[in-house]
């Protein structure tokens, strides 16, 4: 069977749901299973309405499902998107994460890969720090961290071991083609090692 791969973001403008697209991309590369979802929006309608880039982006997306604690129980690896919000994880997705608490009463978060990636509008505007703070969450999970790392050379090129990230000033720096290789590179990882650990537990089970 097909490792399954869920892509939970949460993107205001669209840089992170372009990121998502190219981490989804990546996974299936692998040969995995995709469910690319979003989280709901927290917003006031009269905040979205105020920002022109903001209100395109939910009606361009208006037909991307929401995410639910069952996508995560699906999951044999789960990619976590968010902006930085003073370098730390958005209220969107963190809410969705709060969401799990029964989920993560019950164990059922555990054993899995987590990885995640994020974008802010400034250099040193939060980026690592926001995926840091993502990973402790993954702790409390029990869950296994799968980060880029430096183990390709796009690696090099981009810079952030912890997570693919960019740099969008304030939506006028368009993602580079290195950092969509990144994206597609980071998303193929956290599906191959997912893919391994399932093998092992599958074999581990047969020879039980």
């Amino acid at each position: 069977m097909a490792t399954k791969v869920a892509v939970i973001y949460y993107s205001q403008t669209g840089t992170i749901h372009q990121l998502a697209q190219e981490y989804a991309a990546g996974a299936e590369k692998a040969g995995a299973e995709v469910r690319l979802r979003t989280v709901h929006e927290l917003a006031p309608q009269a905040a979205i309405d105020s920002n022109e880039k903001w209100k395109a982006h939910r009606e361009e997306t208006a037909d991307t499902p929401e995410a639910t604690a069952d996508d995560v129980l699906w999951a044999d690896a789960v990619i976590f998107g968010t902006p930085t919000r003073y370098g730390n994880v958005s209220a969107q997705l963190k809410q969705f994460i709060d969401t799990l608490g029964p989920q993560w009463a019950q164990g059922l978060l555990a054993d899995k890969v987590y990885s995640g990636f994020t974008s802010s509008s400034t250099q040193h505007g939060g980026q690592e720090s926001t995926l840091l703070a993502l990973y402790n969450t993954i702790h409390h999970f029990g869950g296994i961290i799968v980060s880029p790392g430096y183990t390709n050379a796009i690696m090099f090129a981009t810079g952030n071991p912890y997570g693919v990230s960019h740099v969008d000033g304030q939506g006028s720096i368009p993602i580079s083609d290195e950092t969509r290789q990144a994206a597609q590179f980071a998303g193929e990882r956290v599906a191959g090692i997912a893919a391994q650990l399932t093998a092992g537990r599958d074999a581990a089970l047969a020879a039980s």
